[in-house]
């Protein structure tokens, strides 16, 4: 049966007619939003190792994904996908090499690309605009939420007008463009989180990778959170705004993702819901069955409400 949002899987079948597989890589990138360039201190709630499998592992990309490919069936086709921190934080030439490299696997079709917003030169979509003709190309962009003052408060060290500059220069180039999200952000309302959906409507992203706010240790959002100045959602909170937000988005909008992986849960504080993965969707795809909606459900609603501002 086929789901009430626009998933990542469906339009992979539509683009490439079988499912293809992403591979997590860490080709040991920095942030400026932690040397300096940007701010000091990343961002507060962020522990790359906890959600990227290969995170610090200082291996070759090709043999990354090698390792990943060895526990899977021949003929498989894969997405190689550059996850840990900054991933276009590097001279060109050092891009270039990394990409390459990944891309020289036979069963690699597409290359997607995790960055900031604030890090994307038009020399470095240039270079990833130049392997379009032959591989599918995703550049995801970190934005969490399109509220100014939720982004000073977890240190993200830029503002939504920057994220939309980065969507505007790379559109028109062949390149998908992702956003993250996160849920239940310290002071973020349920309005706040709709505002995000319908910025996202009208910046022009072609998907949207929902996470839920996770607490891990050693985080300046650890230590908020310890002292009891920041909360997280219970898994029925968050199935209930996820869902919100999946009706506010439009149905043009492929869903990359629902909820947060953790790879290391010995690193997470909190939310600990003794639920997997598997079942948090599945309690999505109830909500939004025992609602009767779907992806795009409050549009219209959105319009009026808006119309009448």
């Amino acid at each position: 049966m086929e789901k009430r949002y626009y998933t990542f899987r469906r339009f992979l079948r539509g683009l490439l007619g079988s499912p293809v597989y992403k591979i997590p890589l860490d080709a040991g990138f920095g942030c400026p939003n932690r040397d300096g360039t940007a701010g000091v201190g990343g961002c507060t709630f962020c522990l790359n190792r906890a959600f990227s499998p290969f995170a610090g592992d200082r291996t070759a990309v090709s043999e990354q994904l090698r390792a990943f490919k060895a526990a899977r069936r021949p003929g498989e086709r894969y997405i190689a996908y550059f996850q840990a921190y900054t991933n276009t934080y590097a001279p060109l030439e050092t891009l270039r090499g990394l990409y390459e490299e990944a891309l020289s696997d036979p069963d690699v079709v597409g290359l997607a690309v995790a960055t900031r917003p604030d890090c994307v030169p038009d020399s470095v979509l240039e270079l990833l605009q130049g392997y379009t003709g032959r591989w599918m190309v995703w550049v995801e962009y970190g934005l969490q939420s399109s509220n100014n003052e939720t982004l000073k408060r977890i240190n993200r060290g830029h503002d939504f007008a920057a994220f939309l500059d980065a969507v505007g220069r790379t559109k028109g180039r062949g390149i998908y463009v992702g956003a993250h999200v996160i849920l239940g952000l310290p002071g973020e309302t349920r309005a706040d989180l709709l505002r995000t959906a319908e910025a996202l409507n009208t910046s022009g992203v072609d998907g949207v990778k929902l996470h839920h706010l996770q607490v891990f240790k050693g985080t300046a959002l650890a230590a908020e959170w310890s002292e009891g100045r920041v909360g997280v959602l219970t898994v029925d909170e968050y199935v209930s705004v996820a869902c919100d937000f999946i009706e506010s988005l439009s149905p043009q909008t492929v869903i990359l993702r629902l909820v947060g992986d953790v790879t290391d849960e010995a690193l997470l504080l909190a939310p600990r819901w003794g639920v997997s993965k598997a079942q948090v969707i599945g309690a999505i795809d109830a909500e939004l069955g025992r609602r009767g909606t779907r992806q795009g459900s409050r549009l219209s609603e959105m319009c009026e409400t808006k119309g009448r501002r």
